[in-house]
């Protein structure tokens, strides 16, 4: 099961009024785990970033003013995503921003059900609490002292870690559903237990010992125990 978690950054609140995506970043995710492979690109929004914005992403003209305009980039995004599932921390807000840029250049829109809403996820989980990604970091013990600034690709990494603890742990089979090949000749370094170099002592006191004896010696010849030993 393959899975994208996403986020972006934006030059406001409404993609209608003017304002554009200036990064995205993601995440794969497959059966839940991290497969190492992330998307992340800046973009040119072809227009002034407000004060606002920059105060909360640090993403300047200067720096933008050389990077790809989205409609450069939004066809290998889409390759990228594919028809995975889309975990977003309050997806309304990404995916509304997403489609727009879509929109604009004549691409498929994403189905609003391709995406997964950690914050609704998080409010059903704990009602009345916080549930920005900081205070979920917080919640779960994850390390998040290097999110000094709103960042796409940093947001995402952190918020895989917040979703995987979310729906039950970061590592739900504990890596035991699956073993690598081993090729032919290649010695096995698989962990295996081995024997114990002495036996553990019984932890039978002496009056049990004799107890257990004279309750099968009642049981007759046949017994399983007496055949076992």
């Amino acid at each position: 099961m393959r899975e994208i978690v996403l986020d972006t950054e934006t030059t406001g609140f409404d993609p209608e009024s003017g304002d554009r995506i200036v990064e995205i970043g993601a995440v794969e995710l497959m059966n839940h785990m991290a497969t190492g492979e992330t998307y992340h690109q800046y973009i040119n929004p072809e227009r002034g970033m407000p004060e606002e914005a920059f105060q909360v992403h640090g993403l300047g003209d200067d720096f933008l003013r050389d990077k790809p305009k989205f409609a450069q980039i939004g066809k290998s995004f889409l390759d990228f995503i594919g028809t995975s599932k889309l975990i977003i921390h309050n997806a309304a807000f990404d995916i509304k921003f997403l489609n727009a840029e879509l929109r604009w250049m004549g691409l498929p829109q994403i189905p609003w059900e391709q995406a997964l809403d950690t914050l609704e996820i998080a409010r059903k989980r704990f009602p009345g609490s916080p549930a920005s990604l900081d205070a979920l970091c917080r919640r779960f013990g994850i390390d998040n002292t290097s999110r000094t600034l709103h960042g796409a690709l940093l947001d995402s990494e952190i918020l895989a870690e917040v979703y995987l603890e979310l729906i039950g742990g970061r590592q739900p089979d504990f890596a035991l559903s699956s073993a690598p090949e081993r090729k032919s000749g290649e010695p096995d370094t698989r962990w295996t237990p081995k024997a114990r170099p002495n036996p553990l002592p019984s932890r039978l006191t002496e009056a049990e010992a004799a107890a257990h004896a004279d309750f099968i010696g009642k049981l007759g010849d046949d017994v399983l125990w007496k055949q076992l030993g």
